[in-house]
């Protein structure tokens, strides 16, 4: 019986066709960085250049930029607190998502750029937001002192687990684009379906699960053992943030492509939102190592 698991023609149709901005639909055949010619739907232009190229998404290119600097300047602030549980779990997490936003300006962006160039940057692309959402998920589990936060062993087991994430994730993302060794190549059943079981599972479905556990691991740390409730506030507007901005480019973005003959479309609103996501979540960490929160009882705890 067909199954739609895998399939992501739609999701690609849907976020700008020829200029999807959905990284992972830049290594499948219909992709114009494989030399096809989209996906059949309201195909997102942005500004025309010259060579008959186009930069399809100013939009999120820009707030990439913003994104990067941000995220030096909220690295740079994780810094001073130098007694905060999670301090440097937190920088890894920033810089696993200014490493995102890079790959975003050519892969979201669509800054013109070769095609096989553009398939190595959604590799990495999809790569890094496993790996980094799995440092997200590990820093909600930092704040129970499980292991000393900041630590060789601690750090070294965060990096350590997100890098092999973000190599085996990279793999198949590259051997998807560029058919090294076909196995992750579509059947001739799937043809035209954009199928990829292992993507579909890497990308779409194992990041929801990271946030989710975080989320969680949170909220049960700042109600059950800080006893605050200030703080979810952040950390709700967090979620609310990064809700929005996948409404956007999921449901929203062929509405708004179509609304605008292929000016923009729904990934611009989907990078700013999840900036504001971010910012929230650094706040939120942030506001939960105060000096004015109360003391664990565990002994040894660094909260501060």
């Amino acid at each position: 019986m067909p199954t739609k698991y895998g399939n992501f023609h739609n999701f690609c149709r849907d976020t700008g066709s020829i200029h999807a901005t959905l990284p992972v639909c830049n290594l499948f055949p219909e992709s114009p960085s494989r030399g096809g010619n989209g996906f059949g739907g309201c195909d997102l232009e942005g500004i025309a250049l010259s060579g008959g190229r186009n930069l399809a998404n100013l939009g999120s290119i820009l707030v990439a930029g913003i994104a990067i600097a941000i995220s030096a300047f909220l690295f740079l602030r994780s810094n001073r607190k130098r007694a905060a549980v999670g301090r440097r779990e937190m920088q890894l997490f920033l810089i696993g998502y200014t490493i995102i936003m890079i790959c975003e300006i050519f892969t979201v962006g669509w800054f013109p750029l070769n095609g096989m160039v553009r398939r190595v940057f959604s590799a990495i692309h999809i790569a890094s937001i496993v790996a980094t959402l799995w440092i997200l998920m590990m820093n909600g589990a930092v704040g129970y002192q499980l292991l000393d936060d900041g630590t060789i062993l601690s750090l070294g087991l965060v990096f350590g687990s997100a890098a092999a994430l973000f190599v085996g994730t990279g793999y198949i993302a590259l051997d998807t684009g560029f058919s090294w060794t076909g196995f992750f190549d579509q059947t001739p059943a799937e043809q035209g379906l954009d199928k990829s079981y292992s993507l579909y599972t890497l990308y779409q479905l194992v990041p929801l699960v990271f946030i989710v556990i975080y989320f969680l691991l949170e909220t049960i740390l700042v109600l059950r053992v800080l006893g605050e409730v200030r703080p979810m506030i952040y950390l709700a507007g967090a979620a609310l943030m990064f809700a929005i901005g996948q409404i956007f480019q999921y449901v929203v973005s062929v509405h708004i492509c179509t609304g605008s003959a292929g000016k923009i479309n729904g990934g611009f609103f989907e990078t700013l939102f999840t900036l504001f996501a971010v910012i929230l979540v650094w706040v939120f960490w942030s506001s939960i190592t105060e000096d004015d929160w109360p003391m664990p009882s565990s002994a040894g705890s660094t909260y501060t």
